[in-house]
């Protein structure tokens, strides 16, 4: 009976520990005879009233592909249990008067992403911000929290598998695994990339063995750092592999991918493909995130009106109504107004089946793409055919034997995306969006050691600017604070730098502002840019403020900062507004950039201020 949990709890009983007591839950352990207490029941079982289980979620995912309406997977959650309630009853509220019922996806602390045992500091710099906490889970389970629709977490990063043990004692009926593939999370964080998939492949063994439902992968992720659509499906088929090793029901399987609402015909060629290799019964379509949100936010939500007409017409099991991205996180009634939008969509559209060869000709380029990438990370001498994808395809493997070949496969360069965030794997890929809305590979610039003729490549004019020289005097440190693992947008202002001439030391995601002080100070930086977007700003940034000046250098550095200065959309705005009226001194900074800043605004910003720490130098 919970054979693998049990061996996972006992080999890991440290990082256990460390999590019981950094988030102040109680955990199963580990007695004195080598058994485990405290690791409840598989489910179903009955945990607050309510008999919970992953097969709520199966009967949802069949309701959907009987009706052709997606159920709707919200995501909200707040710093307390408290609060996280009272939001989400003005959200249920909405789910009510349109009698549906939804997949609630409850946003939690990133915290959770870190180690707790090589991370504990990390994690106790960064405590009580950025979503619903570990021990908030148990208390909103208890106060109704998924009685009756049912409830997820996210369980990404170092340790996934000791998220998903809180979770099942919490009583969720589902979790997020992914990314336990994509290469963007190799290096980041505490852990290696080789350490990550498999911590990956132990949470998927918990799932398995405690009936628990699981999203596998995400293709949303690679889609989000420029990957192209065929590794984004060869990243979940991998996964895949490692589920079947795992021993999870296909019933209880999810994939999660990507829908641009650019190109309609696109985004039901991608759905089309994961549709037809796809092991998983669901899928969750998710609409791809703004990188530059309008600032008029009924315009934004017509781009999210296209992207639930893709998830609609797709057949997609689950899709995520989206409230707004140029903010925090929602309250529970603009989420509301973004279920009732979208299920206005879903009821009041005509049930179509949309033929034209420019869907199959895409879908046969994705696949082409994804069975490459396969056969290039398995060393098969031949590409598979899609049909051949099957579970007993996976069986073949080992699951220590398949690890290898997927952590080889990105220290290779086959898994690559331009702005992966793994120092420690081969970076070579370079993409473009042409005007079609489809991400394809730049001439000379596709994956290490696949065949170009199996790959899409841009045919529109693409400049690759090479690396340029090094012309200004002053050096910059850019980097994320506090748990968060989000680079795109300090990518983009890096690359600004970098063209403009000024030596760039990256630090990547997830650093003490002490540590990024630290740095400035062994480099002998004057400027220093971090960013936060979950919503933590307004307490580390003031942090990188009082070491800096602890070091005596507060004067000769220039300090700018982006992201987000509280998680909630509301605090957000009063703070934004505070900066426009009074400067953002009070949290520490010279300069503050916000969503939908142009890269360019900060390198100039510099410029003109450089005189300030440098003199005449």
């Amino acid at each position: 009976m919970q054979e693998k949990t049990q061996k996972i709890i006992c080999e890991d009983i440290d990082r256990v520990r460390a999590y019981a007591r950094i988030f102040d839950v109680t955990m199963p352990d580990v007695g004195p005879d080598g058994s485990v207490k405290g690791l409840p029941a598989p489910y179903p079982r009955e945990v607050a009233g309510v008999v919970r289980g992953g097969h709520r979620l199966t009967e949802l995912a069949r309701q959907a592909a009987r009706t052709g309406i997606p159920v709707q997977n919200p995501i909200l959650g707040r710093n307390t249990a408290a609060e996280t309630m009272e939001q989400s009853r003005d959200m249920y509220a909405i789910a009510d008067q349109l009698g549906i019922k939804l997949f609630h996806f409850v946003h939690s602390e990133a915290t959770r992403h870190i180690d707790p045992l090589d991370g504990a500091e990390l994690i106790e710099q960064s405590r009580g911000k950025g979503g619903i906490t570990p021990k908030g889970e148990r208390e909103f389970v208890q106060m109704g929290g998924g009685a009756v629709h049912p409830i997820r977490i996210n369980a990404t990063g170092d340790t996934p598998h000791l998220s998903i043990l809180n979770a099942f004692i919490a009583g969720f009926d589902g979790t997020d695994i992914g990314p336990v593939i994509h290469v963007h999370f190799g290096g980041r964080g505490i852990h290696d990339y080789k350490t990550k998939v498999k911590n990956g492949f132990k949470a998927l063994e918990i799932c398995a063995e405690n009936n628990i439902y699981v999203q596998i992968e995400s293709h949303k992720h690679l889609n989000n750092i420029g990957g192209t659509d065929g590794a984004g499906l060869a990243g979940c088929l991998l996964a895949e592999g490692l589920a079947v090793l795992a021993g999870l029901p296909r019933e209880l399987a999810a994939l999660q991918m990507n829908v641009a609402g650019i190109n309609l015909l696109a985004d039901l060629a991608a759905i089309r493909a994961f549709r037809r290799v796809m092991w998983s019964e669901a899928l969750i379509v998710v609409p791809e995130t703004f990188q530059n949100p309008p600032p008029d936010l009924i315009a934004e939500q017509g781009h999210f009106a296209r992207m639930a007409i893709a998830a609609r017409l797709g057949g997609a099991n689950f899709y995520r109504p989206k409230a707004a991205e140029s903010v925090g996180i929602p309250t529970g009634k603009s989420m509301g107004h973004a279920i009732w939008a979208t299920q206005n969509i879903f009821e009041n559209m005509a049930s179509i089946t949309i033929n034209d060869p420019a869907i199959d000709r895409r879908e046969e380029i994705i696949l082409t793409e994804a069975m490459a990438i396969l056969a290039a990370t398995l060393g098969l001498k031949s590409l598979p055919a899609p049909e051949d994808i099957t579970a007993a395809f996976w069986r073949r493997y080992e699951p220590d034997e398949l690890i290898e070949k997927i952590v080889t496969a990105g220290k290779q360069g086959i898994l690559d995306a331009p702005r992966a965030g793994g120092w420690d794997l081969k970076r070579a890929v370079k993409t473009h969006r042409d005007r079609d809305g489809i991400r394809r590979y730049v001439p000379g610039y596709g994956p290490a050691m696949i065949d170009p003729k199996y790959l899409d490549f841009t045919r529109e004019e693409v400049s690759i600017t090479p690396e340029p020289p090094v012309t200004e005097k002053a050096k910059v440190v850019l980097a994320t604070v506090g748990a968060d693992a989000h680079v795109i947008g300090i990518n983009l202002v890096r690359e600004a730098f970098q063209q403009a001439g000024f030596e760039v030391i990256y630090m990547r995601g997830m650093n003490l502002p002490e540590t990024v002080a630290e740095v400035v100070a062994e480099s002998k930086a004057q400027v220093v840019g971090v960013s936060n977007l979950l919503g933590l700003g307004i307490t580390l940034f003031p942090r990188l403020d009082k070491r800096l000046k602890e070091l005596g250098l507060r004067d000769k550095v220039l300090v700018i900062a982006g992201g987000r200065i509280a998680e909630k959309e509301e605090e957000h705005a009063e703070l934004e507004a505070k900066i426009k009226t009074e400067g953002p001194e009070f949290i520490g900074v010279d300069a503050f950039f916000g969503p939908g800043t142009d890269p360019q605004e900060p390198v100039a910003w510099v410029r003109a201020h450089l005189k300030e720490v440098m003199g005449n130098e």
